[in-house]
């Protein structure tokens, strides 16, 4: 699978899993920078472009959290994989949190790892198209990841809720599948990607408490429904 134009920055303490996972990527064709702590990762992606970030959860002088939130304060729209051996629901909670995009519980396949680096991208650019959307007193602008109601302040919506909310008006007045979008913006439908996705619907249901006519139903045993009355 050629793929000249993708670059990864890579941040890896373990020297010899970052052998493996850089040369296997390299031998597909990525361009893979790596760095051994969340400083020197964060000091190369100052000065340079990439394509999406791959970041271990553990490492010295700066972890995967406060790497990614540093990242994302300076770029919106870079896709975040974090590699982790934590499987604990607030481990995973806090990841979304501070802007990453998907996870990986180690040990994990390298097939997994570029499929999850493929979805990923391939969401992006359906990011970087033009849509608006109208939703109830609301105006939506799912690039830029704002809400707006009326003519109050913009609401910054994170990138995983606003490809929720997407899907939602997508869908709207129509049952979500929630296995469907739990393969669609997690990556699997397990247990600690299912009560991940519960917090975010909660997330928007706040953000869009402003307008009575919007409401999100979960509907038992198949997903959720964005209605507007």
């Amino acid at each position: 699978m050629n793929n000249p134009a993708i670059k990864i920055l890579f941040a890896e303490d373990e020297p010899s899993l970052a052998m493996i996972v850089k040369e296997s990527l390299e031998s597909r064709s990525f361009y893979v920078d790596h760095h051994l702590d969340g400083a020197a990762a964060y000091k190369a992606f100052e000065k340079e472009s990439y394509d999406i970030a791959v970041l271990d959860v553990m490492m010295p002088k700066m972890d995967g959290y406060e790497l990614a939130k540093r990242i994302r304060a300076n770029n919106q729209a870079i896709p975040i994989v974090f590699l982790t051996a934590k499987s604990q629901t607030e481990d995973v909670l806090k990841g979304f949190d501070v802007g990453g995009n998907d996870y990986l519980k180690k040990p994990f396949s390298m097939e997994e790892l570029i499929v999850r680096i493929h979805n990923l991208l391939d969401r992006k650019k359906v990011q970087t198209s033009s849509q608006e959307f109208g939703l109830g007193g609301y105006s939506f602008n799912f690039p830029q990841q704002k809400l707006v109601y009326q003519e109050q302040d913009a609401v910054k919506l994170t990138h995983r809720e606003s490809h929720l909310l997407y899907h939602l008006i997508q869908n709207k007045n129509q049952v979500l599948d929630r296995s469907y979008i739990l393969q669609k913006l997690w990556g699997n439908d397990d247990f600690f990607s299912g009560r991940s996705m519960d917090v975010f619907i909660s997330k928007l249901r706040k953000k869009l408490a402003s307008d009575p006519s919007l409401e999100i139903v979960n509907v038992r045993g198949y997903g959720y429904k964005l209605i507007e009355s």
